[in-house]
């Protein structure tokens, strides 16, 4: 039997419910939107081998090759420029434009910094891998110095170009190369120096001046990865 007693306690209970800070429904953050790739992302048709189109959504506008206002306007046209923490290459086109490139950074990126020159640079380059890398991965024995490198191709770690840098002469075992995944750019990798996609690395490849200096800024990070190619 339902008293005045009962009636006005299971009001008060409805109204202190109704009262009550209600539980907020999460939401989901919508997913970050890419816009589509510029058209120079595409497979490259022309290369010996294959060079596939860079996957749509994955590669973030800030490192898109692109036109910027150059920081080094006293630096000479082909004078290039690499930031390992910002993970960005700049290449001096003008007193007033440089291109910049995307890329991702291996140990070596980090390991090294000062001025160095432009060497040579290759076309799809044999990997010929250091005694040092060896001694840490023996599986990468057959493709020593001695047994004349990896051949070019897809599964070599240098892509379809390279740029090799030397200080006073000697080899600094720094190298600017392709075959960069683009889920990486930006980010450090386990090994290897500075690496560009493969559409990139041939846009700096054909622009790169033999002879020009070549500046590696210092890196306020520290890794303990070892590697270089």
């Amino acid at each position: 039997m339902l008293t005045r007693r009962m009636f006005v306690a299971s009001g008060a209970a409805a109204g202190l419910s109704a009262c009550a800070r209600q539980a907020p429904t999460p939401v989901a953050a919508p997913a970050p939107v890419i816009p589509p790739l510029p058209a120079f992302y595409q497979a490259v048709p022309d290369e010996p081998f294959p060079v596939p189109a860079v996957p749509e959504g994955i590669l973030k506008p800030r490192y898109w090759r692109q036109d910027v206002a150059n920081l080094w306007p006293q630096r000479a046209r082909g004078t290039i420029v690499v930031d390992p923490d910002d993970a960005l290459l700049y290449f001096v086109e003008s007193p007033e434009i440089a291109t910049r490139y995307g890329v991702s950074v291996g140990a070596a990126g980090y390991a090294w910094n000062g001025t160095a020159r432009l060497q040579f640079r290759r076309e799809w380059p044999v990997w010929k891998v250091p005694a040092a890398m060896i001694a840490r991965k023996p599986e990468l024995a057959p493709y020593s110095v001695a047994k004349g490198g990896m051949p070019p191709g897809p599964g070599n770690p240098l892509g379809a170009r390279a740029l090799y840098l030397f200080q006073n002469g000697v080899d600094t075992l720094y190298r600017i190369h392709g075959d960069a995944d683009p889920r990486e750019l930006g980010r450090s990798v386990s090994s290897g120096c500075i690496r560009m996609l493969n559409q990139d690395a041939i846009h700096l490849y054909e622009r790169a001046l033999h002879g020009a200096d070549v500046i590696v800024l210092p890196s306020m990070k520290s890794t303990g990865i070892g590697g270089i190619y």
